[in-house]
C-alpha cells in the first residue's frame, strides 16, 4: 500500500469525523480524515501528521490525513481506514503468486457477498473457498493492540457470518491488520465492546481462524510484516 505526494503537517483540531485542521508551512488547511473512528488518543493538538495530496484539483479538501505520530511513545501509526484491505490484498496476492505450486489455481476477490454481509476478501480455489474479513487496528495501549476503539455492531455481524462460512464447510479468517510496528500482542477491547469480545471467543470455538499481523509503516507506505500473538 503506497502513497504519493506525502507531506508533513501539525494537527490543530478535528471539528467532525470527516475533516481536520492542520498547519502546513505556517498555514491552516482543512484536510480530509481517512478514518471516521474516534482516534482520540492519536489526534492530539500539536502532534505530527502525514498527508497525501489529492489528485483532484477541484476538491475542497486538498489533502488526506493518512498517518500520525503518537505523542505518547513516538509510534508512527497509519490511520487510513482503506489501507488494511489494500495491504491484505497485496499480501495474500503475493503469497498466492509465490506459492510455487503451479497445479494450484486460486482467484482472489474483493467484497464478496455471503449471507447477509459483504466480506472483504475471498480466495476461490478449485475445491475450496476461503473467506476473510479484515479489520484495521489503530488503538495501542502499553504495547498491546486493541480492537475496536468504539462499539461495532457491524463487526459482530461479520463475525457471525464467518461462523456461518465454517458451518457451511468453508475456511474463514478474521484478519486484524495492526497499522503500526511495535505491539506484540493483540486483544479484543472488552472495556469498549464486550459483545464483540464475546463474539470473537465464540467464533474461535466455532473454527474461525483469528490472526493478527503487524505492519511496516512509513509516511509513504504500509506493508503487512509479521504475525503477533492473539489473546482471546
Amino acid at each position: 500500500m503506497k502513497y504519493s505526494n506525502v507531506i508533513k503537517g501539525i494537527f490543530i483540531e478535528r471539528p467532525n469525523r470527516f475533516i481536520a485542521k492542520v498547519e502546513i508551512d505556517g498555514q491552516i488547511v482543512i484536510v480530509h480524515v481517512k478514518n471516521t473512528g474516534r482516534c482520540r488518543e492519536l489526534l492530539i493538538p500539536g502532534c505530527t501528521v502525514y498527508l497525501e495530496k489529492s489528485t483532484n484539483p477541484n476538491r475542497k479538501t486538498p489533502y488526506d490525513l493518512i498517518a500520525v505520530v503518537k505523542q505518547e511513545n513516538n509510534l508512527l501509526i497509519n490511520m487510513d481506514s482503506n489501507a488494511p484491505n489494500s495491504a491484505a490484498y497485496e499480501w495474500i496476492e503475493n503469497m498466492i503468486n509465490t506459492s510455487g505450486d503451479k497445479a494450484l489455481e486460486y482467484t482472489l476477490k474483493r467484497e464478496v457477498v455471503y449471507g447477509d454481509s459483504r466480506l472483504d476478501l475471498c480466495i476461490e480455489g478449485k475445491t475450496e473457498s476461503v473467506f476473510i474479513e479484515v479489520k484495521g487496528v489503530t488503538l495501542e495501549k502499553n504495547g498491546i493492540a486493541l480492537f475496536p476503539d468504539a462499539p461495532t455492531q457491524r463487526g459482530v455481524k461479520h463475525i457471525k457470518e464467518l461462523e456461518k462460512c465454517v458451518r457451511d464447510g468453508h475456511r474463514a479468517y478474521l484478519l486484524f491488520v495492526i497499522q503500526m510496528k511495535g505491539p506484540r500482542i493483540f486483544k479484543p477491547n472488552t472495556d469498549m465492546h464486550e459483545e464483540f469480545a464475546c463474539a470473537l471467543c465464540e467464533a474461535k470455538k466455532a473454527g474461525v481462524e483469528i490472526i493478527a499481523m503487524d505492519c511496516k509503516v512509513t509516511p509513504n507506505q504500509m506493508t503487512i510484516d509479521e504475525s503477533i500473538e492473539v489473546v482471546v
